[in-house]
């Protein structure tokens, strides 16, 4: 019995200390603190009292806390009063600026969704000359600079009398990307043909095909790249100014913007800065907290076998 007790013990496998997952989890721990960080100092800096902004800078709670500055902001608070408390007395349309981005990432979301899926589907599925070489070429845009193409599209743009306008903002993306439509073929090459073909024996035509077969079993992808464009499109700064500088058309990042060249350059309004950022966040993240599952759907999609 005990030669036996022996030999079983010689053959346990020795319980080693996890030093490989223990260094994994610190690594994104770290990773996690370096993300969320800045957007804990931002909301930090927001809740704090304007004159108190500089008091104690090592403090990573608000000092005085105080809700002045999302009040400023939203210009609920007269400017004397904003003045006197410490700030710049200078505040925005928060609403109007709302209603435009939410109008601006409406119709960039949708026309990019539905055209380059259309595009993405021509790619994956039909079949006509020259296709992977013009799927090459289109593809290899994705190289070329955004900026590259801010001149060329604001010509278009004011030639069209479109500046100071909803069409004019929305227009450089409204149709559709290189990478919305390869981000969009990779999905639809992996729904099984025969489902496709399927539908066409029992009649359906590409489109009948396309819309009521494809579309539904791809709708974590087509989800997904609405919320990276509703993001995208939300956070954009510098088309909205070159075009849509006017207070009927202006975006919100555009309103942050025009709000910090507003202070005092010695002295900025930093703690009204940080709560209209923190407003202008909001939404995205709600949609974001709401639908991210999709974005975890689509990463699991592989197609239907």
């Amino acid at each position: 019995m005990t030669t036996s007790a022996h030999i079983q013990n010689a053959y346990r496998p020795q319980k080693t200390f996890p030093w490989g997952k223990t260094f994994a989890w610190i690594a994104m721990a770290l990773l996690l603190f370096i993300t969320l960080f800045p957007f804990w100092w931002m909301v930090r800096t927001a809740l704090t009292a304007p004159k108190a902004v500089f008091l104690e800078t090592s403090s990573l709670l608000p000092v005085q806390v105080t809700l002045i500055n999302f009040q400023r902001v939203l210009g609920l608070v007269d400017p004397e009063t904003a003045i006197a408390l410490g700030g710049s007395g200078q505040s925005i349309n928060f609403a109007r600026a709302i209603v435009n981005s939410v109008i601006v990432s409406i119709l960039v979301v949708a026309g990019q969704t539905t055209f380059s899926a259309m595009a993405a589907y021509a790619f994956a599925r039909l079949r006509f000359p020259f296709r992977n070489g013009l799927f090459a070429i289109y593809i290899a845009a994705l190289m070329v600079p955004g900026i590259v193409t801010t001149i060329p599209n604001f010509i278009l743009v004011r030639q069209l009398n479109w500046l100071n306008t909803f069409a004019g903002i929305a227009a450089p993306t409204f149709l559709m990307t290189p990478f919305a439509v390869f981000f969009l073929r990779q999905f639809f090459l992996g729904v099984n043909r025969e489902v496709e073909e399927a539908a066409r024996i029992d009649g359906a035509s590409i489109w009948v095909s396309f819309v009521r077969v494809v579309v539904p079993m791809t709708i974590p992808a087509l989800t997904t790249l609405a919320i990276v464009t509703l993001i995208g499109t939300w956070n954009n700064y510098l088309w909205p100014l070159i075009v849509g500088s006017d207070e009927s058309v202006r975006v919100l990042t555009v309103a942050l913007g025009i709000f910090r060249t507003q202070t005092p350059q010695g002295s900025p309004d930093w703690t009204g800065l940080m709560a209209g950022t923190t407003l202008a966040i909001i939404p995205t993240f709600v949609i974001f907290m709401l639908l991210g599952r999709k974005i975890l759907d689509s990463i699991q999609f592989t197609g239907f076998k």
